[in-house]
């Protein structure tokens, strides 16, 4: 319960995508730690119940969720070189009630939607500035779960959604699914991201494209959304997710998460436009 004292998070940000394979855990992972580099408090939610990667890709598999007075503890993640001292991801994730990483979690619906529930209400997360929430792909249980257990005015202040999509037509296709879901469901969209836009070249500064290009901000054109930039595949930061370092300096300093503080920084001035408009109900 908040109380008089207002909701515990401030902004809830639902990274979605119409479809698997477009990296969307990866964006959360690298817009969480962006906001966190910059100095704000920040939680990170995988509710991708079938498929959790976030614990590996920062290095946290084998961390056990423990209870406290108030709730499950999330799992703390000390960031280093961020903007203020002590800086911290809050972590949360099927991941850490698992026993092994290869476990498949067999539910139905039902069951995924109390866990979703849970996983909003039953932990501590303290005083968020944001809370990333990594879904799985298309419109499912899930979706709704965490849509039901973020009530704007009583779980958070404000909340709205970061779409992911890859520079080709089959995935924008199906990112307009998912911006219809926005739509149906009250959920404003921030922006489009656009994700494996281009390669980075770990040899040079030279950035080319071996898939086509363009398509998320034609999409974000289309739809009169904002468009908050492009992520490349960059081999350095995918060995840093391979190896559980996402949150390691190598990693923090790739060309990927350089451009991933940017989006950050289009995304909260996207967030101050719409609380200047009287958007906070996003």
């Amino acid at each position: 319960s908040e109380g008089s004292s207002g909701p515990r998070i401030d902004t809830a940000l639902l990274v979605l995508s119409g479809k698997g394979g477009v990296g969307k855990s990866t964006v959360s992972v690298q817009l969480a730690l962006a906001l966190a580099q910059a100095g704000h408090r920040v939680g990170l939610l995988d509710i991708d119940l079938c498929g959790p990667s976030v614990p590996r890709m920062l290095g946290l598999e084998g961390q056990r969720v423990h209870q406290c007075p108030e709730g499950w503890v999330p799992v703390h993640l000390r960031l280093p070189g961020a903007a203020s001292d002590g800086a911290e991801l809050l972590v949360m994730s099927i991941g850490f009630l698992l026993e092994g990483r290869d476990d498949p979690v067999i539910w139905r619906g039902p069951k995924k939607t109390s866990m979703v529930g849970q996983f909003v209400r039953d932990v501590h997360w303290q005083r968020l500035d944001y809370l990333v929430v990594d879904t799985p792909p298309g419109t499912t249980d899930e979706h709704l779960a965490v849509l039901e257990a973020l009530p704007v005015g009583s779980a958070c202040r404000r909340r709205g959604a970061v779409a992911v999509t890859t520079p080709q037509i089959v995935a924008v296709g199906d990112v307009r699914r998912e911006l219809d879901f926005c739509a149906k469901t009250g959920l404003a969209v921030l922006g489009i991201v656009e994700n494996m836009s281009g390669f980075a070249c770990p040899h040079c500064a030279g950035c080319s494209n071996p898939f086509s290009s363009g398509g998320g901000r034609e999409l974000a054109r289309a739809k009169a959304l904002p468009f908050l930039g492009c992520l490349p595949i960059d081999p350095s930061l995918a060995a840093c997710l391979d190896e559980g370092q996402a949150a390691g300096a190598k990693a923090l300093s790739s060309p990927a998460q350089l451009l991933a503080q940017e989006v950050a920084t289009r995304l909260r001035e996207q967030l101050d436009r719409e609380a200047a408009a009287g958007g906070d109900q996003a």
